[in-house]
């Protein structure tokens, strides 16, 4: 039986420490995070399913043999988010089969339109010959355009579907050349596809590097949780201070630790993409309402930003 002044003592130290890190991390601030991709439906059904039920028997199992509550759970939690502790392989190589696909229909785009055919006939022509990863995005497009709805904003909603930087350059360069019917799309088009491929490379060689740090994490993680079990079901005297109330949550700190270091190794072996800068303006902090969508808007606005800094500058100058 733990004693009062004991358990009141560690809940006073844990709320202490828990108060100072908050006020640490008010004064230092946190960095603005990228926004999360959004998951497919399939995907998510998938982890509340199939991954969810894993988890759950396996938590029931880690119960009955350790009769740790606190164990049982982050086990759990291990199980459910086990294929996104290694930095999200498979979304990696989602994201390069995009990238590729992405790539190929560039360069057929160009090559329809050498034909002297028009962006309206080019984009349904392109679709028979795109990569599986495009072919509902492009099917929605195609229908956006013949239900007449206006060809930079489905060009737009195409671009939020894809949801990739690489995709932005392309859409809006199309966005571009639907507003201003101007020459030189073929060129522009050959070098975004040309651009396209060497990230690509990159990103290949980034994954064959990084794919030895995934299997690290991995290992490092399986003989961490193997240990710990392995004490507890085959020499329980070493681990029994942790039976009790007070070992519970000694226990809630030991896995807040290891869960930190592993999402500190998930970090390492992540590959970060750039943030899109063809989104909703409203949906981004600190940026204007009205965003131009033509070379010549944006002329305008650097000149009338150019000249707001010249007349705060005399301000200053003169105060």
């Amino acid at each position: 039986m733990i004693a009062p002044d004991v358990l009141a003592a560690v809940l006073t130290g844990a709320l202490a420490g828990g108060g100072v890190l908050l006020l640490i991390a008010a004064l230092r601030g946190m960095p603005v995070r990228q926004a999360r991709r959004r998951r497919s439906r399939e995907d998510v059904i998938k982890t509340l399913t199939t991954r969810g039920a894993l988890a759950a028997i396996t938590g029931a199992l880690v119960l009955v043999v350790t009769r740790w509550p606190v164990a049982a759970a982050g086990t759990a939690v291990l199980v459910l988010g086990w294929n996104g502790l290694a930095g999200g392989a498979a979304e990696e190589r989602r994201g390069m089969a995009r990238l590729e696909a992405l790539a190929a229909w560039t360069e057929s785009l160009r090559d329809t339109i050498a034909g002297a055919v028009g962006l309206e006939q080019a984009i349904p022509a392109s679709q028979r010959a795109a990569a599986p990863a495009l072919k509902q995005p492009l099917r929605e497009l195609v229908d956006r355009l013949h239900t007449r709805v206006p060809m930079p904003d489905a060009l737009r909603r195409f671009a939020d579907e894809l949801d990739d930087p690489s995709a932005d350059l392309v859409v809006a360069a199309l966005i571009l050349n639907a507003k201003l019917r101007g020459p030189g799309l073929r060129d522009m088009l050959g070098a975004l596809a040309g651009s396209a491929r060497a990230e690509l490379d990159m990103r290949r060689r980034v994954e064959a590097e990084r794919r030895a740090t995934r299997r690290s994490v991995r290992i490092v993680v399986a003989v961490s949780v193997g240990t710990a079990l392995g004490l507890a079901v085959f020499n329980h005297s070493y681990v029994e201070p942790y039976d009790g109330v007070l070992g519970q949550l000694m226990l809630c700190v030991v896995i807040a630790l290891y869960a930190l270091a592993f999402l500190w190794l998930r970090r390492l072996s992540r590959y970060e993409l750039p943030n899109r800068f063809l989104t909703d303006p409203g949906d981004r902090p600190g940026v204007p309402a009205e965003v131009p969508t033509t070379v010549a808007g944006w002329q305008g606005r650097a000149t009338a930003l150019r000249g707001r800094h010249t007349m705060d500058a005399g301000g200053g100058g003169g105060s």
